[in-house]
């Protein structure tokens, strides 16, 4: 059985190394151009070398994020850009640019493109479209519960890959204008502000006062729904979070390896330890998002954030 990878986010090579050190078969980076998460230091070209170089030597693999929506005046570089990623040896681009997918495709086949979630890609038929034209992989909705997922893997052969932990959209699938409407700063070019998570007071036309609320959903951890994904076949579960910190992706990538290694080795027993690791690090309540069904506003709204244990002693 091929063994399902596990895909952690690196803002930062430094993150980049932590990932793999503690487990991660392949991390998801952002260039200086065409990425997503603008305030993330994100990598040079030298930094994408030595990225690749790190990874390679260690049998892991290099995804670069090309993730924004882009405008005309986005394109400037890009034929270059790709040249560059496929000589410094990554093994992937993540888009949701079809104009991207297509150059891509024809200017540098040795590398891999694999399809964004902000797609929304919610069905077999529009995965073999895409498979079709060559594309790898498919980082599908996040908006689909396990039978939904299942159902789709069981209809094409193209590489599926889906969200397990880490923040979640209030939009669909990542789309949306709260940031650009309230301060001017594009979610879906890199500016995202989280104005979903900001309070909002709700006022009743007789003046009625109401608590504050939030918008956004809690964090998204599906261990409890990994023994499924894996037992389907998925090719990669993917964590998020280029802008956390050092000590989160080294805790989280390590609970998830712990759970993924144990369910191989047929130790998988209870879900509790894998929890209680993860919530040295976490700094805000999780839920299961529309992985078990689609969710109430009980359980799944956005809190204050909690306190993590912080079991953290240095850096060795």
């Amino acid at each position: 059985m091929k063994k399902i990878e596990l895909l952690a986010p690196a803002g930062n090579l430094s993150k980049l190394k932590t990932a793999i050190h503690y487990g991660a078969d392949a991390v998801y980076i952002g260039g200086k151009s065409f990425s997503l998460r603008a305030r993330a230091n994100n990598f040079s070209m030298m930094d994408i070398k030595e990225a690749c170089r790190f990874t390679h030597e260690r049998g892991k693999k290099v995804y670069v994020t090309m993730n924004i929506v882009p405008h005309n005046e986005d394109f400037e570089g890009l034929e270059s850009y790709l040249d560059d990623l496929a000589t410094m040896g990554v093994d992937a681009i993540i888009t949701s640019s079809v104009h991207i997918m297509q150059t891509a495709l024809v200017r540098i086949p040795s590398v891999e493109v694999h399809l964004s979630t902000q797609l929304s890609i919610a069905n077999h038929q529009t995965c073999e479209y895409y498979r079709q034209l060559g594309i790898k992989r498919v980082v599908l909705a996040r908006e689909l519960d396990l039978k939904q997922i299942r159902a789709i893997r069981n209809h094409t052969s193209i590489g599926l890959e889906v969200f397990i932990h880490g923040g979640m959209c209030s939009s669909y699938s990542g789309r949306c204008m709260l940031s650009n409407h309230m301060v001017n700063r594009d979610a879906n070019r890199g500016g995202c502000a989280h104005s979903c998570r900001w309070n909002y007071d709700f006022v009743s036309p007789t003046g009625e006062n109401f608590p504050p609320f939030k918008i956004a959903s809690k964090d998204l951890c599906a261990i409890a729904a990994i023994p499924e994904m894996i037992e389907m076949g998925l090719d990669s579960l993917k964590i998020e979070g280029r802008m956390k910190s050092d000590y989160y992706i080294a805790t989280v990538v390590r609970a998830y390896r712990m759970m993924i290694d144990d369910y191989y080795q047929g130790t998988l027993s209870s879900f509790e330890a894998y929890y209680q690791e993860i919530a040295k690090a976490e700094n805000r309540p999780f839920s299961t998002g529309f992985l078990f069904g689609n969710p109430s506003s009980e359980g799944h709204l956005y809190e204050e954030s909690s306190t993590p244990t912080k079991e953290f002693v240095g850096v060795v």
